[in-house]
């Protein structure tokens, strides 16, 4: 009796040592392909949307705003007065202008393309990464992956060809933090004879020149003294 009981016990050991053998075997197999989807995932771009003054523009035909994440074969579309940022973290930036249309497309090989339907866009491309801008007439501009590079192009509505690398979408207004008309001029100051003492105010007139960068003058008026002029508005006047 306690020999079959032996024996008994014997082959369920041997079964359960057995089935445990399978389940590592089945695990061991399985562990390269988790890893291969860990690295793939580690590879994926997190692309984030920056609206000028966080205004709404259309992502695939739906509302976005600032935050939201963009995805590879996406349509964008800005209306008047709102440029756009896409931040494509280590593969660079895409500058988009107000009353633009495009496509942008980017893969885990470090390839970035944009399709300009109409509008104007800067695509700034980093080391290691391959950026291109096309048009319906096919490559506008391709960046060079050794070096990286900037893609600035326009396609106005009618044109015969894009206009490439000539500061036409930086004087457009591409991007989030641009100016709606970069190369018009703003005046600031207060208003002509409001609490200043000043007939006539002095003005700041900022422009854009080139891609991003500003310059600031000061604009000295003719001035007339108010009744009891300030020492220091005194200093403004010719």
């Amino acid at each position: 009796m306690n020999s079959r009981r032996k024996r008994m016990t014997t082959a369920t050991a041997l079964f359960l040592l057995f089935s445990v053998a399978q389940v590592y075997v089945q695990v061991s197999f399985a562990c390269p392909n988790s890893k291969i989807v860990s690295t793939a995932e580690s590879q994926q771009f997190t692309t984030i949307l920056t609206t000028r003054g966080n205004q709404p523009i259309t992502i695939n035909g739906v509302s976005a705003i600032s935050g939201a994440t963009i995805l590879t074969g996406t349509v964008i579309e800005t209306p008047d007065q709102v440029g756009a940022t896409i931040n494509l973290g280590s593969l660079g930036t895409l500058d988009v202008a107000p009353n633009t249309k495009l496509t942008l497309e980017f893969d885990q090989n470090r390839n970035v393309k944009v399709t300009l339907v109409q509008g104007c866009a800067i695509l700034r491309a980093r080391k290691g990464t391959t950026g291109e801008v096309a048009t319906s007439q096919g490559t506008a501009g391709t960046t060079d992956p050794a070096t990286g590079g900037v893609l600035d192009i326009c396609f106005p509505p009618g044109a015969a060809a894009p206009t490439v690398n000539a500061g036409a979408a930086a004087a457009a207004g591409a991007g989030a933090g641009a100016a709606a008309s970069s190369g018009a001029a703003v005046a600031v100051g207060g208003a002509a004879g409001t609490g200043g003492g000043l007939s006539e105010t002095a003005g700041v007139i900022i422009g854009a020149i080139g891609e991003g960068a500003m310059i600031a003058a000061v604009l000295v008026l003719p001035c007339k003294r108010a009744t009891n002029p300030s020492p220091a508005l005194n200093t403004q006047c010719r």
